[in-house]
């Protein structure tokens, strides 16, 4: 995957994340923080890769695309919880969680081999 589809695969995936936080129910405490926590991550995945494509040096893009595995990352805990606190069905966020993963497990292997050069 070159980095011109990746820059879309993350913004369709943070899109998907806003069409996400509007199903989720805000009538409590739990549900306004999640909300607010999986916004900011969901697209700080589709931002920061964004910015590692813009990187000036070699140890720039490690470090932001560092940032992205970590993004992705914490998105899939934020859809994580909200399937095991019963917030939201499983088979709704199977997909987007499936998404979460493979972008950090990307993202963990584009650092890895950018460490290796």
């Amino acid at each position: 995957m070159n980095p011109t589809e990746l820059k879309a695969r993350t913004k369709t995936f943070a899109l998907r994340i806003i069409k996400l936080t509007r199903a989720i129910p805000k009538s409590d405490e739990a549900g306004r923080a999640i909300t607010k926590q999986i916004v900011r991550s969901g697209t700080s995945v589709a931002a920061n890769y964004r910015a590692s494509c813009r990187a000036r040096s070699p140890a720039e893009f490690i470090a932001k695309i560092g940032t992205v595995e970590e993004e992705a990352d914490e998105t899939a805990l934020w859809l994580e919880l909200l399937v095991e606190s019963g917030m939201m069905p499983a088979k709704k966020l199977s997909a987007l969680l499936e998404e979460a993963n493979a972008l950090t497990a990307i993202m963990a292997a584009s650092r890895k081999t950018a460490s290796g050069k």
